[in-house]
């Protein structure tokens, strides 16, 4: 009888050592930086993903069913959904590529190795080995840079090469902003060869 007892005793011992280290071992660091930030998981991931944007020709009234016209089509192989977020985005993670058209349907081509879109503000943030080719041959490349849509206007402060074959322009620079076709630019930081037609005497 003594000795069950001392087993019983030696069992329940071990026990209370058991959960003594247990509850030692709970882990009380405290995560900082990038530790400390929560895991975020896509409400939905979209494969072969196509997004088109489109604007009616008119105004509409509330009956009215005028055709609208497109203006841009994104396409991803991959998006992943995170609109339930308190600042909703989706993201590209494996690239994406914005054919944007305009006024005389004439096309002009974003790509980019990785990107985002904003929903909120609709700014797409395309990032790594940027470039745009535009309907008529010019030719922007550059590490990052944001289209604002709804304003058609594209902005960088990243460096950049700018080529435009058709008046031999070829320059470089850091920082700039330009209508969606390249028609219009405002670069920041230049140098290389710029060509200047002249207007003819009459």
């Amino acid at each position: 009888m003594t000795l069950f007892s001392g087993n019983k005793l030696n069992c329940i011992a071990v026990l209370i050592l058991m959960a003594m280290l247990f509850f030692s071992c709970q882990d009380n660091y405290k995560r900082v930086g990038d530790e400390a930030q929560k895991q975020m998981y896509p409400r939905g991931v979209a494969h072969n993903f196509r997004l088109v944007r489109t604007k009616a020709q008119k105004d509409l009234d509330s009956e009215d069913s005028a055709s609208s016209k497109v203006i841009a089509i994104l396409t991803s192989s991959v998006g992943e959904n995170y609109e339930n977020l308190s600042f909703p985005h989706m993201t590209f993670p494996e690239g994406l590529q914005v054919d944007f058209f305009d006024d005389e349907n004439r096309k002009s081509i974003i790509r980019a190795d990785y990107g985002i879109v904003y929903s909120i503000s609709n700014v797409i943030d395309l990032q790594g080995n940027v470039i745009i080719e535009s309907h008529d041959g010019k030719k922007l490349e550059t590490s990052q840079l944001y289209y604002d849509q709804d304003n058609e206007w594209i902005f960088t402060q990243e460096k950049f090469k700018y080529t435009n074959p058709e008046d031999g322009t070829v320059m470089d620079g850091e920082g700039m902003d330009f209508y969606k076709d390249l028609s219009l630019l405002k670069a920041h930081k230049t140098n290389g060869l710029m060509m200047i037609k002249e207007e003819a005497d009459d």
